[in-house]
């Protein structure tokens, strides 16, 4: 019966590891309704931020588009502002919906991010 212990370790990390899943789904979804939609207009296809890697611009939006406007404003006129998406303009093409995804998505993938770096602290603090 002991070899099918279960830690308390395991179980947040099986439940971060759901979050992110969901995340990574959300963030599929976000990408083909949302960034493909803003990636095809000419007026927001070259404000979308810095691609690092391929589809690191669907971030870019979702971090513009949950960020507080007074933030995203203070980001892009920052000394590096070309690397964030402009926030002014993804707001007149985008809908509501587009945002709340944009929202639902990037808190939970910050989340499960978090508390992912978070269990592993512990665990080597020997918490678990």
């Amino acid at each position: 019966m002991d070899k099918y212990k279960v830690s308390l370790f395991h179980v947040l990390l099986s439940i971060d590891f759901c979050v992110l899943l969901i995340a990574l789904i959300l963030c599929v979804i976000f990408g083909q309704v949302t960034v493909r939609k803003l990636r095809k207009n000419p007026e927001t296809k070259d404000e979308l931020g810095l691609e690092f890697v391929s589809g690191w611009d669907i971030f870019n939006v979702a971090m513009a588009l949950t960020l507080p406007k007074k933030y995203a404003l203070w980001r892009k006129g920052a000394a590096l502002g070309m690397l964030h998406a402009d926030a002014n303009l993804l707001y007149k093409h985008t809908t509501r919906m587009d945002r709340v995804l944009a929202r639902i998505f990037y808190i939970l993938c910050a989340l499960a991010v978090f508390f992912l770096l978070v269990l592993f602290l512990m665990q080597d603090f020997g918490f678990f």
